[in-house]
């Protein structure tokens, strides 16, 4: 369960329950009719092409967008629709701009992940003792307990990210969203990153949604894969993702050569 103490979700109500969501940014629909429910524990990879809307989605899934107002559909997170105060720092959101750190910023990585304990309910009456206690296990569990006292400017872009997920973690969340984690990380990394957020899945219960453009790695790490092209275009376990060809149908794309190809013969 991460980092804390049971926080009393039932396993028979879905983490995120999505239905009819439909969602406009600068008068445009973006996503539309969208249904999705991602239970406890899952690792689910959201994929689909640049202006697809995976970030609209995650952003309303925070509520930092709204549906269209009256027929836009429902996002209940925890079974609610709209945050309390009592499940703050339950999603870690790892946006991408997590990792771009400005090189001016000087702050060691325990600075950093330390951050994660702090949110204006909290900001008080936590002392230091719990807080230091977070962040020692958020570290442990990203694996860089080593690089705790190092300058965040001399972390590798996969230590870099494995230290804003345990930022995430540091918050007590058990529903980590991701954007684009991958993207500025080496393979072995990457690799070494997937491993992470399939553990934390497995071995602490934790929830993981996580938005890839690369289909191929992230169906070699993701329970579960949702296809996003304004709407859900597939939604299965990862080994029944369609190859390429098939996604291309599902987008509406045809073959452009075959009408021609007697020509060449």
């Amino acid at each position: 369960m991460g980092l804390g103490s049971a926080k009393g979700v039932e396993s028979t109500t879905p983490l995120l329950q999505i239905s009819d969501l439909s969602v406009a940014r600068s008068g445009e629909i973006v996503i539309q009719d969208v249904d999705l429910e991602i239970r406890k524990g899952e690792f689910v990879g959201l994929v689909g092409p640049n202006g697809s809307g995976k970030t609209t989605l995650l952003l309303t899934i925070l509520g930092l967008l709204e549906p269209v107002p009256n027929t836009g559909g429902i996002v209940r997170v925890f079974g609610k629709e709209r945050f309390s105060n009592s499940d703050h720092g339950r999603i870690g959101w790892v946006p991408q701009a997590a990792s771009n750190l400005s090189s001016n910023i000087r702050i060691t990585v325990r600075e950093l992940v330390r951050l994660g304990t702090l949110n204006p309910q909290n900001m008080f009456i936590m002392g230091n003792s719990e807080r230091n206690a977070r962040v020692n296990r958020a570290l442990e569990m990203v694996g860089i307990v080593d690089k705790a006292d190092a300058d965040v400017r001399t972390l590798s872009g996969g230590q870099l990210q494995r230290s804003v997920i345990a930022r995430a973690l540091a918050s007590e969340a058990d529903f980590l969203l991701l954007d684009e984690p991958l993207v500025g990380v080496d393979l072995p990394s990457r690799n070494s990153l997937l491993k992470l957020l399939d553990d934390l899945c497995h071995n602490e219960n934790m929830t993981v949604l996580m938005v890839s453009h690369d289909l191929t790695t992230i169906t070699q790490a993701a329970h579960r894969i949702v296809y996003l092209e304004g709407s859900v275009r597939f939604d299965g376990p990862s080994y029944e993702v369609p190859d390429f060809s098939s996604l291309a149908g599902l987008r509406g794309i045809v073959h452009v050569h075959d009408d021609h190809s007697h020509e060449h013969q």
